[in-house]
Formats: structure tokens, sequence, C-alpha cells
């Protein structure tokens, strides 16, 4: 489901004459349908800057990145956005939302935009919300004005709220507590079961091992000369 191909990657620093620095080159993985697969890696490896490549956040500088039939490395932003709607979703470690607009308008937002009735839309966030212990006192508030926990969960909930066939996961149960790191990793349990293809930046060991199939250590990635 996911398959990337001799993918390489360069920064241009223009304020420094415009020079080249190569940060990654002839990286290969593929996830498949059910796996997730772990990074690795020291810090200033490469791990986030492989994420951003594949949610197509970077223009990579050759290869290919496959999301089902969509090729991220050569789409349009057209087509972007179709398979950020459809296809992958992404769960960051930070909240992005507009100010003033409620919880649960926030987390129904993908299901909307995929055209699923407000009712129902609303209903789906609201249960997401309440398994992860997100006060219903708090559900017609914007997220803008949570804790950072809360607006982790917030973030939690909208990724996981359409069973999208690939998935993108950001240090997903960093600073929650033991409850709810829990309700987080049986997420990602259920929506392996239900198929997705699952690639995940996860400090947490104990995530890693409970959620993990493979690890791929990202320094493989970089170029000799950077590393």
């Amino acid at each position: 489901m996911i398959r990337i191909e001799n993918l390489s990657k360069s920064f241009v620093l223009h304020n420094q004459g415009g020079a080249l620095i190569p940060v990654m080159t002839g990286a290969n993985l593929a996830v498949s349908c059910g796996e997730c697969v772990g990074l690795i890696g020291p810090s200033g490896a490469g791990k986030s800057t492989l994420m951003r490549l594949v949610w197509g956040n970077y223009l990579a500088a050759g290869g290919a990145i496959h999301i089902g039939a969509t090729d991220v490395a050569q789409a349009t932003p057209r087509e972007i956005i179709a398979l950020r709607r459809e296809t992958l979703g992404y769960v960051s470690q930070f909240l992005r939302v507009v100010p003033r607009v409620p919880t649960r308008d926030v987390v129904a937002e993908p299901l909307l935009q995929l055209g699923v009735a407000q009712a129902e839309a609303r209903a789906r966030a609201e249960t997401l919300l309440a398994r992860l212990n997100i006060p219903e006192r708090l559900w017609d508030l914007s997220p803008t004005t949570f804790s950072g926990g809360e607006q982790q969960r917030v973030n939690i909930a909208r990724g996981f709220i359409h069973p999208y066939p690939a998935l993108l996961l950001d240090e997903p149960t960093a600073s929650l507590d033991a409850t709810n790191r829990a309700v987080v990793l049986e997420l990602i349990l259920e929506a392996k079961g239900l198929g997705a293809a699952i690639l995940g930046i996860f400090h947490d060991e104990g995530a890693r091992s409970t959620v993990c199939d493979r690890l791929v250590d990202v320094t493989g990635f970089t170029p000799k000369a950077a590393a």
C-alpha cells in the first residue's frame, strides 16, 4: 500500500549562497496492508523528513512514493488533496485548526469532506472523543483552548475517524497518561486489523513493541557525506 523507491531529498540553503545539502538518498521501503512499520534513528537522522515526503509537504528530489495508485512524488496538488481526503491519514503531534470551530466539528470534518451526513459524522466524532476521555462539556468549545494532552487526543480522534487505507503516525502516544496511551494503542491495532498500512515514529519503546511489526533505521538512507 505504501511503497517508497530510490527516494532522495535535498535542501537548498538560500541564506548561504544556495548551498545544496543532501539529506536522503536511495531510500526504499514498503508497508503492506495490515502492517505497522516504525521508523527509528537518532534525532536529525531523517524520520520526520521521510514522513513529510510521504505526506506530500516536501518535494522529493528523485524517486517515487506510491500510496496505492498515486505517486506522491509526481502528483499534482489536486491529486494530493484527494489522496489525503480518501486514502492517506496523518496524526501529527500538533493540532492545527481554525479557531472557534467546536471540537466535535474539528473531529467530524474528514467525514464531512467525504459527504457523510452531518448527524452521522458528529455521532462518530462524539464516540471517539468519549473513548479518548475528552469530557463532553468540552465538545462545543474550540480545542485551541485545551491542554497539550487534550489537543493531542483531539488530533488522534480526527486522524482515526475515517478508516484510511494508509496512515502516518508521528509520536501518537507522546505526553499521554497510561489510560489514554492504552486507548491509542487499541485504535492503532484496530486500524491494522481493518487492513491499514501504517508508517510511524514511536519513541515510546513499549508502544513500538505493541503495534509495530518491524522497525526501519532511517540512518541507512542518509548520504555518507552528510552522516
